[in-house]
């Protein structure tokens, strides 16, 4: 399973390098961020036009694998234009077991992907949905939302971001963080209250590790978060309004093929996404660090608890604004895109174009597809990757992502 391959395909190249974001100039204190629409509005950003070096595409197969054929089904459920069923998990659109499974607080996660010897991590299998975003120093992290699965633990934890409090109020649930800086600890707080979990506040269990210092070593367990939590704060154990992202079992109208995706962080920091006809999901692989033949090494990204690689019926690319303070600290505006900015949807092997929006401060953010029509999600778990308005997207061969 872990043994280095030969990628298949070219792949969809979305740069996320330090050089593609907006910067300003870092004022001495963070200024005090309002949840409004402009928050943003009082930082210069200077666009600078990156310089970029691509890392070389992977060869295309003399035997790609054809694009799916596009056949409608003749029935389907659609599900999330105004309400789910009780035993449907809003996240994914999937029914579960137990409507009590879905009918309680989801638990977020900081989980790292650097250092690499953190991985694998746990829980990433479970989650029902994942935000990707950029941290500095071309390091990326996860922001994982557990809701109808917990796994036996998630991590490692890492630290909480200052874009944290606004996914934090569109998907409300109890956060799990390692801490952060004062400023961004602030802001989180004025934001999510008591809903925050901070490693140093958290008694073992929910929130364990050998070594509180380590950068890989605190995990938590999600099941026992909900009841610590519960009673720490006296707040019910009900599930939010999650509703905004719409399932549809039948294919887009999209004739694109979206085969593989490979996005890059930095240099050495690569993750793809490779579609798996069999199964219909997306699987995830992820580089070493090492190079064989000048290309990076990939590997299956697993799930420490159970050694699967990870699958996701969905993935994201939203292209958002970044805003830097300093190298390693970034905000990114979610909160009052009602225009809407450029997305990118890959679902059945199918690539779309299309937008995304935020209607309020805590409501999940709602897609829609090249003609402005709601998207529709394929039923599972999602993927989705914050990327930077100066981010390129590439197409090195005709079919080929």
């Amino acid at each position: 399973m872990n043994r280095p391959i030969s990628l298949a395909a070219s792949a969809l190249l979305v740069c996320l390098l330090a050089a593609c974001l907006p910067s300003a100039a870092a004022p001495a204190a963070l200024p005090t961020l309002a949840p409004s629409p402009a928050v943003t509005n009082t930082i210069k950003v200077i666009t600078v036009e990156p310089t970029l070096t691509a890392i070389p595409a992977s060869p295309t197969p003399e035997n790609p694998t054809p694009a799916p054929t596009i056949e409608p089904s003749p029935t389907t459920s659609v599900l999330g234009f105004f309400t789910f069923p009780p035993d449907v998990n809003p996240l994914t659109g999937l029914q579960v077991a137990d409507p009590a499974l879905v009918n309680r607080m989801p638990v977020m996660v900081k989980i790292s992907n650097y250092p690499r010897y953190g991985r694998p991590q746990s829980g990433l299998g479970s989650a029902d949905l994942v935000f990707e975003y950029y941290i500095g120093y071309e390091v990326n992290r996860f922001l994982a939302i557990f809701l109808s699965e917990d796994p036996k633990e998630a991590g490692p934890i890492r630290s909480g971001r200052l874009v944290d409090a606004q996914l934090g109020m569109m998907y409300p649930g109890y956060l799990v963080y390692g801490n952060a800086d004062l400023a961004v600890e602030e802001h989180l707080e004025k934001f999510l209250d008591k809903r925050l979990l901070p490693t140093k506040l958290s008694p073992c269990p929910p929130v364990c590790g050998d070594d509180t210092h380590s950068l890989a070593g605190m995990f938590t367990y999600p099941a026992e978060v909900r009841t610590y939590m519960t009673e720490k704060t006296g707040l019910p154990n009900q599930a939010p309004d999650l509703r905004g992202m719409i399932f549809d079992t039948r294919l887009p109208q999209s004739e694109h093929p979206g085969l593989v995706i490979a996005i890059n962080f930095g240099v050495e920091n690569r993750g793809e996404w490779h579609y798996n006809r069999d199964t219909g999901l997306y699987q995830k692989w992820i580089e070493t660090g090492e190079y064989e033949n000048d290309k990076l090494v990939m590997i299956p990204h697993v799930d420490k608890l159970n050694q699967k690689q990870l699958e996701y019926a969905n993935v994201i690319i939203l292209f958002a604004d970044y805003i830097q303070y300093a190298p390693t600290l970034h905000d990114i505006t979610i909160w009052g895109n009602t225009q809407g900015q450029k997305a990118v949807f890959f679902r059945d092997g199918v690539m779309t174009v299309g937008s995304w929006r935020t209607i309020s401060q805590d409501k999940p953010i709602q897609f829609f597809n090249q003609f402005n029509m709601p998207y529709s999600l394929k039923p599972g778990r999602t993927w989705i990757v914050l990327a930077s308005l100066q981010s390129p997207l590439e197409e090195p061969a005709p079919g080929n992502f």
